[in-house]
């Protein structure tokens, strides 16, 4: 199967412009997201200049930009602030602060507004259902649950994501379901089986959508040359 095939929408996730742009250009991408690790990896120094050079230069395409504050009201403020950037942006709102408390009221004040927000790091199906009983009935938000990091505690994402799914798009709802932290390109395959919306990509994940369609024999063969390679660098011996 190809990705053109799939229902799944791709969604580049990075803060480096030109990355940005070069992932706009595929085609394939049909949004974006960041986050304030990414920001900082990528060494911004301005968020808003950053996001205004992002809307910019990355028209078009529905955009979330997080929230820095970890109180209520500071988070309401940026939020709003944020939101006025464009028609196309989503507000990245945490599922809960750093203290455990949680943002749901938040989220129904921002939903009211008419602000669309993309509630995140979210790791459980009770974290959705909140959520989903949260926003203005007919809005158009995003639900971004983190299934990469639920796999990396031996958490099997593929039932979590379906069962979230089954929520978010019951009784003609618009929520959209976004497979967070993917780790490799199987997981764009595995959100489109679960009936993900959305899944968010890397850079590096983006890069090996060409491996798409080859052959298990193919890879096999450049795998070994590969090794090959590495020997004639190397330039050990053996014997």
């Amino acid at each position: 199967m190809k990705l053109e095939d799939l229902h799944v929408q791709l969604y580049a996730d990075g803060a480096v412009i030109s990355d940005m742009v070069k992932a706009k250009e595929t085609g394939l991408i049909k949004g974006f997201t960041t986050n304030p690790s990414l920001m900082k990896k990528a060494g911004i120094t301005n968020y808003v200049e950053f996001a205004q050079e992002v809307l910019d230069k990355v028209t078009g395409l529905p955009i979330s930009f997080e929230v820095f504050a970890d109180d209520f009201p500071t988070m309401k403020k940026e939020a709003e602030k944020l939101s006025s950037l464009g028609d196309n942006v989503f507000v990245k709102i945490p599922i809960t602060n750093t203290k455990g408390e949680s943002s749901i009221p938040l989220i129904h004040e921002l939903s009211e507004e008419g602000i669309q927000v993309n509630v995140t790091a979210i790791f459980t199906v009770e974290q959705v259902k909140e959520t989903v009983n949260a926003l203005k009935p007919g809005s158009v938000n995003i639900i971004s649950v983190f299934a990469g990091r639920l796999a990396d505690i031996g958490i099997d994402p593929e039932p979590v994501m379906k069962e979230c799914a089954e929520i978010c798009h019951a009784n003609g709802g618009k929520n959209l379901l976004l497979w967070a932290s993917c780790r490799e390109v199987f997981n764009v395959f595995a959100a489109d089986r679960d009936g993900c919306d959305i899944i968010t990509c890397t850079q590096a994940t983006i890069d090996k959508f060409p491996l798409i369609g080859e052959s298990p024999e193919q890879r096999s063969l450049e795998t070994v040359r590969g090794f090959n390679a590495d020997v004639q660098k190397l330039g050990f011996s053996i014997l």
